[in-house]
């Protein structure tokens, strides 16, 4: 499969940053992690990062103190999912999308850990790449997943944006049941 570069940007998405405080201490997996933005993100807060991509120069870029890094291709139709239940105090998706991660994802979450997830919705072919209905998701399809789960939603948003880029996005953040956010100030409006 060939690989379709992704524009570099080292600005941590606002999404990721808004709600990466509320990651419980612990490893957190940075999935299709590109350059390494979000694991950098992470890393500096204090959290083991597993930061994972098919890209070998993508991951040399997000190598760092406190990321260790794993070529894995995602989509490969031999792959296994190669983490234990349980393992990961939160794990960070963005600008990434394979349905069949879903519930593996999920499963990988320990108790109280929270998902951080953003990508393109349908829509987004108005503004360009990915414009393949198959890398889009469907109205709400992020909040059904997170439901059908038994993930605990924290905040959810389905629609335009115009920074960076203009483009339709989902974003949620959502829980596995254990999760306590009391130590954790969360501005939400």
């Amino acid at each position: 499969m060939a690989m379709t570069p992704h524009p570099a940007t080292d600005s941590v998405s606002p999404w990721v940053r808004r709600f990466a405080r509320l990651l419980p201490a612990g490893e957190v997996l940075d999935l299709a992690c590109g350059g390494g933005r979000h694991a950098r993100h992470l890393a500096a807060l204090g959290h083991p990062v597993l930061a994972v991509d098919r890209d070998p120069q993508a991951l040399a870029l997000a190598a760092g103190q406190g990321i260790a890094t794993r070529q894995l291709d995602l989509e490969d139709p031999g792959f296994a999912w190669p983490f234990e239940a349980a393992r990961f105090a939160g794990i960070v998706v963005t600008n990434y999308l394979h349905r069949p991660l879903f519930a593996p994802l999920a499963a990988s979450l320990a108790p109280g850990g929270v998902l951080i997830y953003e990508t393109f919705a349908l829509g987004n072919e108005a503004y360009g790449k990915p414009s393949n209905p198959a890398f889009l998701l469907a109205r709400g399809e992020l909040l059904a997943q997170a439901a059908s789960l038994g993930l605990r939603v924290i905040a959810f948003e389905d629609g335009y944006v115009s920074q960076p880029k203009p483009a339709m996005l989902q974003r949620l953040c959502a829980a596995r049941p254990g999760f306590t956010p009391e130590n954790a100030i969360l501005d939400l409006f």
